[in-house]
C-alpha cells in the first residue's frame, strides 16, 4: 500500500458546516475498510487533510472524489503521493 495526502482546501464554509457529519461519516466508513491513515482538519479554518491508504494514485482519487465535501463542492481536493519518513 501507497500513502497520499489529501488536502480538502475549503470552498463554502456554509456546505461544510452542513456536510460535516456526512464527511464524517464517510471518513468512519473508509477507517474501517483500513484506508485511512490519519485525518484531521485545519486549526484556521482553510480544510483539512486526509492521508489515504491505496494501491495506486487512481485508487486514492476516486477515494477522495467520493468524499460528501468534495461530491457537493464544499471543498476542492488535491492529491498527493506522500512518502512517510521517521526520524531516527
Amino acid at each position: 500500500m501507497k500513502y497520499f495526502a489529501v488536502f480538502l482546501p475549503m470552498k463554502d464554509e456554509g456546505k461544510s458546516k452542513e456536510l460535516r457529519a456526512a464527511h464524517l461519516a464517510y471518513l468512519e466508513e473508509k477507517e474501517e475498510e483500513g484506508k485511512i491513515f490519519a485525518k484531521g482538519r485545519f486549526t484556521d479554518g482553510t480544510g483539512g487533510l486526509v492521508i489515504y491508504q491505496a494501491a495506486d494514485f487512481a485508487e486514492a482519487e476516486e477515494l477522495a472524489k467520493q468524499d460528501p465535501y468534495v461530491t457537493s463542492g464544499a471543498r476542492e481536493c488535491e492529491v498527493h503521493e506522500w512518502t512517510m519518513t521517521l526520524a531516527k
